[in-house]
């Protein structure tokens, strides 16, 4: 990412004068008092990071740090009212958009569809007096978050919330505007109704096959048989008396799931790992994507995992200590457009090695990507070289160029040569093992 790029996204995100009106436009100053909305805003995004204290603690002394009017504790938490979420609100949409707009990277494989999703839920664990309003899966408050996030752009599309204890599968459906991309999910959204969904919308997916589904295997294409095998067995009858042999060869074949009018036609996939057989139901294509391939695509679902470390462990989302609802809901947006941020400008720079791969028709990239975990960090250490360029009507370019060398040098993936991930090896990002430390000395 360059100057110029990372100028306009701060720019478009925190711009003063827009924060002020928007702040103008939700009420969140009714009256005159010594609020620094924009101070305020700002502290809240970029208050991930570090665990010196409370997300509102640290939020407060960020905000007194930036040089706004000093406030006392419990008025700075008064200022946690609907307003303020509705202007955040407003602030994620902004940041999603800007990530979005972002060029997708789908070499390969990934590149049959217009973007590969993946759909997920993390759970917060919250103070117990919020029980009543989310109530979690014993008798705790946790609030689940359930996450659309894009592979092409490696960043969050869309979210919404609900209390942990309700089932995840009730959270997605395909409609007619998923048409052309592709669906990634674990097991908790998995339904046979999700299967028809996507066949009638023209969405590719990838899902584990679950344990109680019975597939009917109607023709085997690839695996090794070990007699005649009569259409319509159960898969699992195959399994048990050898009539499939699972021999370390993957396994391909039509299968038919569920009974009736709820019957879902699928292609039954089997993958040996070290652990065992994998399998799972596609409807992509043999023409394109053998088993393997399959095995593949699914794994990059773990890319949202990732990311539920990057929310966690990065811009602390699990750190929240609030006692009313609408407090809670401030400190989870101001997580995810930390990390939309973040994200953002991750999937910049992988833009960019990989341009410069290609210019110098390089096998291996020269430098390592970012990781948006450390990007994160970097951005809370430079809180105040970043809200200085932002309140200046026409900072320097030099100056945005000096910040983006900062995260560029604290937000390097540490392990990008020796623990790529499956998305990192599809997208080109790897090298080879650098030499271990003793041989370098």
């Amino acid at each position: 990412m360059d100057a110029e790029r990372l100028q306009n996204l701060m720019s478009n995100i925190f711009t003063p004068v827009d924060i002020e009106g928007l702040a103008r436009d939700y009420k969140v100053v009714q009256r005159a008092r010594s609020l620094d909305v924009v101070s305020l805003v700002t502290a809240l995004v970029l208050a991930g990071g570090t665990h010196e204290g409370g997300r509102q603690y640290d939020a407060l002394r960020m905000y007194i740090e930036s040089g706004a009017p000093k406030v006392v504790r419990g008025a700075f938490y008064s200022w946690f009212t609907v307003p303020l979420e509705r202007l955040l609100t407003e602030m994620l949409r902004r940041a999603i958009e800007q990530g979005q707009a972002a060029p997708k990277l789908l070499p390969g494989i990934l590149g049959s569809v217009a973007d590969w999703r993946i759909v997920d839920a993390t759970t917060v664990k919250l103070d117990g007096a919020l029980a009543a309003h989310w109530p979690g899966a014993g008798d705790y408050a946790a609030v689940k978050i359930h996450k659309e996030w894009s592979v092409g752009t490696g960043n969050l599309v869309g979210y919404h919330l609900s209390p942990a204890r309700e089932h995840d599968a009730p959270h997605l459906e395909v409609g007619a505007d998923r048409r052309g991309t592709g669906l990634l999910v674990d097991l908790g959204y998995a339904s046979l109704k999700l299967l028809s969904d996507c066949e009638t919308h023209g969405v590719r997916y990838v899902i584990r096959l679950k344990d109680n589904w019975k597939p009917r295997v109607e023709r085997i294409v690839r695996g090794a048989v070990g007699k005649d095998v009569v259409p319509t067995t159960d898969f699992q009858v195959l399994l048990e008396q050898d009539l499939l042999l699972q021999a370390g060869n993957a396994i391909d074949a039509d299968v038919a799931v569920g009974r009736g009018s709820q019957t879902v036609r699928s292609r039954l996939v089997g993958v040996p790992t070290p652990k065992g057989y994998c399998f799972f139901l596609t409807n992509l294509s043999r023409h394109t994507h053998g088993p393997l391939q399959v095995g593949t695509i699914y794994r990059v679902r773990w890319e949202i995992e990732i990311d539920n470390k990057v929310d966690k462990m990065g811009t602390r989302l699990d750190e929240i200590t609030a006692q009313k609802p609408v407090s809670v809901r401030i400190l989870l947006l101001a997580s995810m457009i930390n990390a939309t941020l973040a994200r953002t400008i991750v999937q910049y720079e992988k833009l960019a090695i990989v341009e410069k791969k290609r210019k110098l028709k390089a096998s291996e990239a020269d430098r390592a990507p970012l990781h948006p975990i450390q990007v994160v960090r970097a951005m809370k250490v430079s809180f105040n070289l970043i809200f200085q360029l932002l309140q200046r009507e026409s900072p320097s370019l030099f100056d945005w160029a000096r910040l983006m060398g900062k995260l560029r040098m604290l937000g390097q993936h540490a392990n990008w040569r020796s623990k790529p991930s499956v998305l990192d090896d599809l997208q080109g990002l790897t090298a080879a093992p650098g030499r271990a430390r003793s041989a370098k000395a």
